[in-house]
């Protein structure tokens, strides 16, 4: 199960360049990113090729920042594939705490992100009715 890197930045001209250039120089890549505004701060979430080293860098620079297991689901880039996945979650109740997704090969694969309660039984429950949920190695060759 992947890890996503949240990270508490001030609402200001220079912040984000600040964590971009810290993972610059720990050649860490970053392969998705979300930014979420509240107001005098943002919470930046990023999937990273390393988030343990992402998480130490940044902390030793004076950021607020934690690690969250999430799923990364493959879906089919379709009208209706997103719902598919949904479905199943609907079924049993399961609600998507955070989520984001983004497209990997237009008109064939996307990959939707969440934060779950219960990661792994959800995972073990998603597999089981034959969706993909990829491991972190998997997302970085993306």
């Amino acid at each position: 199960m992947m890890e996503q890197l949240s990270v508490f930045v001030d609402n200001r001209p220079g912040r984000l360049n600040a964590v971009t250039g810290i993972l610059r120089d720990h050649q860490i890549d970053i392969r998705a990113m979300t930014i979420a505004d509240h107001r005098a701060y943002g919470v930046v979430k990023l999937l990273v090729s390393d988030s343990r080293l992402a998480h130490r860098a940044l902390v030793d620079q004076g950021f607020a920042a934690a690690l969250k297991p999430v799923l990364a689901i493959a879906i089919e880039d379709r009208p209706g594939g997103l719902h598919e996945l949904l479905e199943v979650l609907a079924e049993r109740a399961i609600n998507v705490l955070d989520a984001y997704g983004f497209v990997v090969a237009p008109g064939q694969r996307a990959v939707w992100c969440m934060e779950v309660d219960d990661p792994d039984a959800v995972a073990r429950l998603i597999a089981a009715r034959g969706l993909e949920v990829l491991a972190d190695h998997e997302l970085y060759r993306l």
